[in-house]
């Protein structure tokens, strides 16, 4: 609501003096609900500020919302009709409840989200995480923006990587002791093989040869390659299942393997390709790198095979916005996947959502190196310190376990999207598991705390003493209250989950330094109840904040 009076108030000034760039913001809390700022104008029309003010005072005070305007250095500032504003919004919030912030479908358009996408045959490793966890976020952003999403998991399951995983299997690996312990196998051959690859270069070609064999159908590597492909599935269901994260599909790139030629066929006929050393590629012009659709012994490349997926996508799902959720080393090879889309004439939206690194102790991960952490065992080390703490706090809970990994996992998450997600971040249990702070842990644990004063009381809306609303403990925090679905969808137009943590992590602390100044139980009836509905809707914000970052509320810890 408080988005929708500046943007009238913004659009009135605008068409009443044919102007532009009007700036109506909001304070430090403190001072006028709202501010327009009048020095820019005063250089325009080379008046003073206070003849600015008085040219705009008549519109501006003739909106219904506006209670009393003035001019103070510079600013004409707006104070607003609060306790009609502040009904008008906690009512809302309680009577939509999670469906607050909903946007109507309004887009028919189907937005694809290609998201996680580990590599077959490797760990799902906290590296994994990011993609994993924005994707998810990203989700759920659009769909309560009233977008058609459709997720998928475009599994890292073809390449060279097979060729080198297969190779090191048939000379060092053991039936037996993969079938025991798959993934762990697997990742030891792998890292073998790059350590073995630095003595003898040859089985870089011996990999090559192998994997071109596999595209051509060799039954002892496919029957190898799906063997593989099954037992890692099956771990990559366990964490995602841990993470309460789904896809639509499980599409990996073998799965395109039989809609490349197609690929190859339509930039014949748009005789886009030239063969360069051997190569074939699409000339992408002097601003970027050619593409490479095809090496000198004929095996494709990452780019055919995001073509292909990309072309499918759109004939099967109607869509012409696709989503990657893919690491900043990949920033090139989007634009090139743009610009050969556009050279086919399908001109789609091609949006690369990059994310930084996750490090730990300052250093990058390395697979091959053998410089990783499984996901899964860094997840359940997080549940087992959540559940030491929880026990502590609170030995008498009953569903500790559930409590503890809600907390743990949340505490991995929030960590990741709290922060702008093309920077590097560091990653520490410790520091993420605190109950104090930007994390996880204190905005499940501000739930709870409004949680345990609801428990004990009934609201009634129909003996309620709204007049508390117009005091600035109560209006700044309705405020913010207020602007959740402006913030939600700036966060989708923006592709940026960090919006939405930030912006329940500071409500959460309004709501503590709030709780730590009022009583919220008090004996008179109507305060009371308007205490309810206030703090009750500052839950209701904060735990579908949480659920749209892929965090569960709790309803005690």
């Amino acid at each position: 609501m408080i988005e929708s009076i500046k943007n009238t108030l913004k659009s009135r000034i605008e068409s009443s003096f044919q102007i532009q760039d009007v700036i109506v913001e909001e304070p430090k809390k403190g001072h006028a609900d709202l501010a327009i700022p009048l020095f820019a104008f005063a250089k325009f029309w080379r008046i003073s500020p206070m003849e600015v003010y008085h040219r705009f005072e008549k519109v501006v005070g003739e909106n219904n919302n506006v209670n009393r305007i003035e001019f103070t250095n510079g600013f004409l500032n707006i104070y607003l009709k609060r306790e009609p504003i502040a009904k008008a919004i906690l009512n809302t919030i309680h009577d939509q409840g999670s469906r607050y912030g909903n946007h109507e479908l309004k887009k028919t358009e189907t937005v694809v989200m290609d998201y996680s996408s580990p590599n077959i045959a490797k760990s799902f490793g906290v590296g994994h995480l990011r993609s994993t966890v924005i994707g998810n976020a990203l989700k759920n952003i659009y769909k309560k923006s009233g977008y058609q999403v459709i997720a998928v998991n475009h599994l890292g399951d073809w390449g060279t990587q097979f060729g080198k995983m297969i190779v090191a299997y048939q000379k060092w690996g053991n039936e037996a002791d993969v079938k025991k312990d798959p993934i762990n196998e697997l990742q030891k051959l792998y890292v073998r093989f790059h350590d073995a690859e630095k003595e003898d270069p040859n089985l870089e070609q011996e990999a090559r040869d192998v994997f071109r064999a596999l595209e051509l159908g060799d039954p002892l590597y496919t029957q190898l390659w799906t063997w593989f492909k099954d037992e890692s599935l099956r771990e990559f269901m366990e964490v995602y299942d841990l993470l309460g994260v789904s896809f639509d599909y499980y599409t990996g790139e073998s799965f395109y393997n039989d809609k490349m030629d197609a690929v190859v066929d339509a930039l014949e006929s748009k005789r886009l390709l030239k063969v360069d050393e051997g190569a074939t590629i699409v000339d992408l012009g002097d601003n970027l790198p050619p593409a490479l659709i095809k090496r000198s012994d004929g095996a494709t490349l990452y780019m055919t095979r995001d073509v292909a997926a990309l072309l499918y996508r759109h004939h099967m799902y109607h869509a012409n916005h696709v989503l990657y959720v893919v690491g900043n080393e990949q920033i090139l090879h989007f634009k090139q996947l743009q610009a050969v889309t556009d050279l086919l004439g399908y001109h789609f939206n091609v949006d690369h959502i990059n994310f930084g690194l996750i490090l730990v102790d300052g250093k990058k991960m390395s697979t091959r190196g053998g410089k990783f952490k499984r996901l899964e065992e860094v997840i359940n080390q997080a549940i087992s310190e959540a559940k030491a703490a929880i026990s502590s706090k609170n030995p008498d809970l009953e569903n500790q376990d559930q409590v503890a990994k809600a907390v743990g996992i949340g505490a991995i998450i929030f960590n990741d999207l709290k922060n702008e997600r093309h920077l590097d971040i560091d990653f520490n249990l410790e520091n993420m598991l605190k109950f104090e702070g930007q994390t996880g842990p204190y905005l499940q644990y501000s739930s709870v705390r409004i949680e345990s004063i609801l428990k004990e009381n009934t609201l009634e809306t129909n003996d309620m003493d709204t007049r508390f609303f117009n005091e600035d403990d109560y209006f700044d925090l309705i405020k913010q209250l207020g602007q959740f679905p402006y913030l939600i969808e700036k966060a989708r137009e923006t592709n940026a989950p960090n919006l939405i943590a930030r912006y329940i992590l500071s409500l959460a602390q309004g709501f503590n330094s709030f709780y730590g100044k009022h009583r919220i139980n008090v004996e008179v009836s109507g305060h009371r109840n308007a205490n309810l509905l206030f703090i009750e809707s500052i839950q209701t914000v904060i735990n579908e904040g949480l659920r749209l970052l892929g965090i569960e509320s709790l309803k005690e810890m």
